[in-house]
């Protein structure tokens, strides 16, 4: 069984949590599926944590932001804790960021960020018309922050959520499994208060984080597929 993470964002304590989640679950890998930068404060945890047990992960835009020392053209919040993160990370986790690749096929699961048209930054909804045409049977990726699966003829897909900044209303951390045939979804309660602290020790103010109280987008906004 693999473990399937994305969207950790810098949220070090749901990063902890879902990892010792999926080692009781007795995974045999874990995959992330990109974005363990961005928002929150432990960007260097959260790298060092990934990069220690060699857990495989594909680029996110805002480890693209982050490498390239880019700006996110939606969000001046994001941009405002890219900044921050730019100041504090070390020079050996910006250089895995940057190292990662767009995509990737792993024991037979097509995973990337955002989508297959475009991987980094695509807001996928999965159709029979959009997989069809694409080699591979299952399929996975990140970036909406939304769980969701779908299944179609010779097609499966599975969003496993964000680990570290969900939206769809729940704030446990969201990770996913597949056991090679089906994708299961998952949620774990983490300490939402210690990531809250850690982001007002590095000087952000608390709207930048209430939003993990209620599992929302910076500024409250609820999500959906």
């Amino acid at each position: 069984m693999i473990g399937i993470i994305s969207d950790v964002h810098g949220n070090y304590s749901a990063l902890r949590t879902v990892l010792a989640k999926l080692d009781a679950l007795g995974v045999s890998r874990i995959i992330c599926l990109g974005d363990t930068a961005g928002y929150y404060s432990q960007v260097n945890e959260c790298c060092e944590a990934l990069r220690e047990r060699n857990i495989f992960s594909v680029m996110g835009n805002h480890d693209w932001y982050l490498a390239r020392n880019e700006r996110c053209p939606r969000s001046n919040s994001a941009n405002a804790c890219l900044d921050y993160q730019q100041r504090v990370v070390t020079s050996q986790n910006l250089a895995w960021l940057g190292s990662l690749p767009e995509r990737s096929t792993e024991d037979g699961l097509s995973v990337v960020h955002g989508g297959w048209n475009d991987p980094l930054d695509e807001y996928l909804r999965p159709s029979q018309a959009y997989f069809a045409p694409l080699p591979g049977q299952y399929f996975a990726s990140g970036h909406t922050h939304v769980q969701y699966l779908w299944s179609g003829e010779g097609k499966a897909y599975c969003n496993p959520g964000s680990v570290g900044q969900p939206r769809d209303g729940d704030p446990r951390a969201a990770f996913a499994t597949w056991d090679g045939e089906a994708f299961n979804l998952h949620r774990v309660e983490y300490d939402i208060g210690e990531t809250q602290l850690a982001m007002k020790s590095a000087g952000f103010t608390p709207y930048f984080y209430e939003n993990l109280d209620i599992g929302s987008q910076i500024g409250g906004r609820i999500s959906a597929v």
